[in-house]
């Protein structure tokens, strides 16, 4: 793996350039140009429905759950054609977006594309919104802002009922059941259309900076906002990552991915990777969730792919299947170029134990563990680690067409990013489109991150938290809320699952727990006491009362998806969790002495 990574002709060798400004902020560029990209995404399709029309596109598991139903690229464009025609005759109101409610699946993939194939823009919502949530009355205000043409589901008697109510006129599609909806039409319907001319005059029709989808952001920060993203936006981020890992342009991808499409890195990061490159995609029915994690292990087991992408949660309930069985870790390594995680921080307790696997069940191949740096309204990604690192922590350096600014923002240095990955702005929302970006068009991420090494930027970036997360304690000292977050679900391996920072205005740090399964082995008593030892070594290094809680509370209810708590990509929004707890947070800082639940060390 070493001389992989070595190869220029594989794996782009890390150089940044350096630009300092007289106000003391930075800048970061990568020295390559950004070569030409594809006009739209339909570009790629059309491609490798030329050039290798028997090559697999999608596959997902098969009614019996057994096999699998496999579409081939040159189907994939058959199907796109008719579905596309389907759009066209059905005469949908200029401007209103094909809204997709349901998990990823060939029909799916097969709708959204052929909404861009034509000029028309595509939006997937996440399905906890609809067929996970109890009160349908988030996903009903998001439709009406979105003011869909048609909203499309996989299974009207799941979704169905999520529909009722919602206000918005529009054409309803299901691929099942989609007589047990009133004035539905099934999805079957669309693909026996018959394809004309019309399909490619329109596509001929579509510009760089035509709408090709909207994503929701997470609403980590408030609420969720409507990210344009063109097609230029998307083809251009595509062939910066193509600059990076030249491997790709030799070995198609193959993935068992589970990274829900309303999602960036799901949609845009993984899912235009393999269509980019005419690679495999099986949909994984799987998820880092008990009683789910079993399907991807089954699935990983079964393709081997070679680009294992993931949430670092995502790892962590992956590790003791892989642990336990080296003939199950050896099967589903034995391709792998390499193991990415982006969506949040990875603890470093995590990252040393994938390359123990590794290094048991392929001592002669070291897996590459790797990662990026991006947003939604990013593409998404800006940076690339494209070499060989040491740890978790760094993100990278700047992908070739963009401008990484560092900004000194009270003790952290902001950053912020310029290129033409970068969206045009919010849909319907000019003061937040403004408010997004700084007086030199720079937009602000909310993230911060320092060099790695001041004196040699290739080195990388190290992240630095969220700016608006941190927050200071009565002394007026600062907490780093993402680094401390993460080296305290690393040294409580395996027993948390996530954790949040409390003490805003506060004298001191509090901590509140969510406890992951392995915890349930251990007796109330025996977790308390784990955590007060890694409290107690904390402040036996020296750490002060911004780098150490000094109480913690053990959660009894998990994270709550309806509340917004846990995104389904199975990260925690803090902020959510501090509203929704307040009054776990006030018992924590109580001081009470009879509380036996709070965690003192």
């Amino acid at each position: 793996m070493t001389d992989f990574l070595l190869d220029e002709s594989l794996i782009a060798p890390p150089r940044t350039v350096r630009i300092d400004f007289d106000d003391g902020s930075f800048a970061l560029r990568s020295p390559m140009a950004l070569k030409p990209y594809a006009r739209c995404i339909g570009e790629w399709l059309e491609r490798w429905a030329h050039e290798t029309p028997d090559a697999l596109a999608f596959a997902e598991r098969d009614e019996t759950g057994e096999g699998w139903r496999k579409l081939d690229y040159r189907a994939l464009r058959r199907a796109v054609g008719a579905v596309a025609q389907a759009l066209l005759d059905m005469n949908l109101p200029a401007g209103r977006p094909v809204v997709i409610l349901s998990d990823n699946a060939i029909d799916h993939a097969v709708l959204m594309l052929a909404t861009m194939h034509i000029g028309r823009t595509a939006c997937s919502l996440s399905s906890a919104y609809s067929r996970m949530a109890k009160d349908p009355s988030r996903l009903h205000g998001m439709l009406q802002a979105l003011q869909p043409g048609l909203v499309y589901a996989s299974d009207a008697k799941v979704y169905g009922a999520s529909l009722a109510g919602c206000g918005v006129q529009a054409v309803a599609v299901f691929s099942r059941n989609a007589d047990a909806h009133p004035g539905a039409v099934p999805f079957d319907r669309l693909l026996a259309t018959e394809e004309t001319p019309a399909v490619m005059q329109a596509f001929a029709g579509v510009l760089p900076d035509t709408h090709a989808k909207y994503l929701l952001t997470s609403g980590s920060t408030g609420k969720p906002k409507v990210v344009i993203n063109t097609h230029r936006m998307l083809c251009a981020n595509q062939q910066m990552m193509a600059q990076t890992w030249r491997f790709l342009a030799q070995e198609k991808p193959v993935l068992v991915d589970w990274l829900p499409w309303s999602h960036t890195f799901g949609a845009n990061h993984n899912l235009h990777m393999v269509l980019c490159h005419g690679g495999a995609l099986y949909i994984d029915e799987g998820r880092p969730a008990p009683g789910l994690i079993e399907k991807t292990v089954r699935n990983l087991r079964e393709v081997k792919p070679t680009l294992l992408f993931n949430v670092p949660r995502g790892f962590d309930m992956l590790l003791p299947f892989l642990e336990a069985d080296d003939a199950l870790a050896a099967e589903v390594f034995s391709r792998l170029r390499l193991a990415f995680y982006a969506a949040a921080a990875l603890a470093p307790s995590t990252w040393q134990r994938l390359e123990a696997v590794a290094q048991r069940v392929r001592p002669t191949r070291p897996l590459w563990l790797t990662t990026s740096w991006g947003a939604t309204e990013t593409s998404p990604a800006i940076t690339s680690a494209h070499w060989k690192l040491d740890g978790a922590g760094c993100i990278g350096a700047p992908l070739p067409g963009l401008e990484l600014k560092f900004v000194p923002n009270g003790e952290k240095l902001e950053m912020r990013v310029k290129g033409v990955s970068v969206f045009p702005g919010y849909r319907d929302a000019p003061r937040e489109t403004a408010a997004a970006f700084d007086e030199e068009g720079y937009y602000r991420i909310g993230d911060a991150g320092f060099l790695a090494n001041p004196g040699e930027p290739a080195h990388g970036v190290i992240f630095n938290g969220r700016v608006a997360e941190d927050f200071k304690l009565s002394t007026g000292t600062w907490v780093s809320v993402g680094t401390l977050r993460v080296k305290l679900v690393s040294l409580l391996a395996p027993h948390a699952q996530d954790v949040v920072l409390t003490g805003h205005d506060r004298d001191e740090i509090g901590m509140l727990v969510f406890p992951s399964p392995q915890a349930a082995a251990l007796s109330p008593e025996a977790m308390g006491e784990r955590i007060a030892g890694v409290l107690r070594a904390l402040r036996d290094e020296g750490a002060g009362s911004s780098q150490c809680p000094a109480c913690a509370l053990v959660l009894a209810e998990p994270p709550n998806l309806d509340a917004g708590e846990i995104t389904d990509k199975g990260y925690i929004n803090q902020r959510a969790v501090l509203t929704r707890r307040a009054a776990e947070v006030a018992r924590l800082h109580a001081r009470t002495p009879a509380d036996a639940q709070v965690v003192r060390p």
